[in-house]
C-alpha cells in the first residue's frame, strides 16, 4: 500500500511538472505569436512608404534629402525586422528592431513637417490617403506592441515565479525582452499660442 502512495505522489509531481512546462512552452508561443502581429503591421508600414515618398516626390523636388533620409530609415528598419523576425525576444533584436523604428518615426516626423509646407500637397487625394493608411498602421502597430509586450510580462513572469523558474532555467526557457521604441516627439508637450 505504501508503495502505492508513493508512485501517486511521484506521478502528481510528474504531471506538476508537465503542467509548468507546458504552461512556458504556450507562454513562449504567444509572445512569438504576437510578434509576428507586429511583423504584419510593421511590413504594412515598410511597404506603403514608398508609395508615399513616390507620391511626394513629384510635389517636393527640393525636399530631396527629407525623402531619402526617409527611404535609407524605412530600409534599415526593413532589415531590423528581419533580424527580430528571427529572434523575437531576443534583448539585442527587440534593441536593433526598436533603434531602426525610431530612426523612422523620427524621418518620417520631417517629412509631415516639411508638407505641411505644400497646400497643393495636403490637397492631392492619393497623399491624403497615403499619410491615413500610414496614421491608421501607426495606430496598428501600437495595438500590435502592446499584445506583444504583454505576452512577453506573461512569459517572463512564469519564467521567473517559483516553480516555474526552477524549470525554466533547466529546461532551457530565457526571459524575452519588450519592444520599447522611443518617439521622442510623442512624448514632447505641444505649444499652445493664442498670438
Amino acid at each position: 500500500m505504501g508503495l502505492i502512495i508513493v508512485l501517486i505522489a511521484l506521478l502528481l509531481i510528474v504531471v506538476y511538472f508537465v503542467s509548468v512546462y507546458n504552461g512556458l512552452v504556450t507562454a513562449r508561443n504567444g509572445y512569438k505569436n504576437a510578434f509576428a502581429q507586429i511583423d504584419v503591421q510593421l511590413t504594412r508600414r515598410h511597404d506603403l512608404i514608398p508609395n508615399l515618398v513616390e507620391t511626394v516626390k513629384a510635389y517636393m523636388a527640393h525636399e530631396r534629402g527629407t525623402l531619402e533620409a526617409v527611404m535609407q530609415a524605412r530600409n534599415a528598419a526593413v532589415g531590423g525586422l528581419a533580424d527580430a523576425k528571427a529572434k523575437p525576444g531576443d534583448a539585442a533584436a527587440m534593441q536593433q528592431l526598436a533603434d531602426t523604428e525610431q530612426a523612422l518615426n523620427q524621418s518620417l516626423g520631417r517629412l509631415f513637417a516639411v508638407s505641411e509646407s505644400y497646400p497643393e500637397l495636403k490637397a492631392d487625394q492619393n497623399t491624403a490617403q497615403l499619410f491615413e493608411a500610414l496614421t491608421s498602421t501607426e495606430n496598428r502597430v501600437a495595438f500590435a506592441r502592446q499584445a506583444y509586450n504583454d505576452a512577453v510580462l506573461v512569459y517572463n513572469n512564469r519564467c521567473e515565479v517559483f516553480p516555474g523558474s526552477l524549470i525554466a532555467g533547466n529546461a532551457g526557457f530565457r526571459t524575452a525582452e519588450p519592444l520599447k521604441i522611443e518617439d521622442a516627439s510623442a512624448r514632447e508637450v505641444p505649444k499652445v499660442s493664442f498670438a
